[in-house]
């Protein structure tokens, strides 16, 4: 495929994910139908059908999509010469910048993925969905305690002291509660998790 044509699937496929992210917030996933997607993309069902076999693909791939999206990010972080206190604060406040620029993954990811996970069960199991934020944290979190920076401990209370507050905060701001942007406590919050992680 040319790269001119590719570059425009690939934007037409990231238009379908933020129409069908937002959908399946408002409507939850069950309520909402590959017809709805399509008549708010405004494009035929068969032509939606070219970009994704069907619903539960459309769900997972948009999970994979925004792990990608994360794991990227996260990765630029821990490739660059900086502290690994610095680090937390950079994974916090990238965080917080992705969640206010793409909302619609965040809220899908609070909403739809950890509401539905019945519907995830087939090649999306567990972290297979979201392996490239998990892959840069497990990196994140060995080589500072490597420096002697981090405690030695088991991955999955770390991985929920770094990203639970991170969830957490979102889903207040969702729910209306904060009365500032989560990315205005980027500093207050970095610095719980430092010092809940560090030696």
């Amino acid at each position: 495929m040319p790269k001119a044509k590719k570059d425009i699937r690939e934007k037409r496929k990231e238009e379908i994910i933020k129409v069908a992210c937002k959908l399946f917030a408002e409507k939850g996933y069950y309520n909402t139908t590959i017809p709805d997607i399509a008549e708010a993309m405004g494009m035929s069902v068969g032509n939606l059908y070219n970009y994704f076999k069907s619903k539960e693909e459309l769900a997972k791939f948009i999970m994979q999509y925004s792990s990608r999206l994360l794991g990227e990010e996260i990765k630029k972080i821990n490739e660059q010469d900086i502290t690994t206190k610095e680090k937390v604060y950079r994974i916090v406040r990238k965080f917080f910048e992705i969640s206010e620029e793409r909302p619609e993954l965040i809220e899908y990811f609070l909403r739809v993925f950890l509401a539905n996970r019945e519907v995830f069960q087939e090649g999306c199991e567990g972290f297979l969905c979201v392996s490239e934020v998990v892959t840069e944290l497990m990196i994140f979190l060995e080589e500072g305690a490597k420096k002697g920076d981090l405690r030695q401990q088991d991955f999955f209370p770390a991985f929920v002291t770094l990203m639970g507050p991170l969830g957490g905060m979102v889903f207040l701001k969702g729910e209306d509660i904060l009365p500032k942007k989560p990315i205005e406590y980027s500093d207050e919050l970095a610095e719980n998790i430092w010092r809940a992680l560090k030696t």
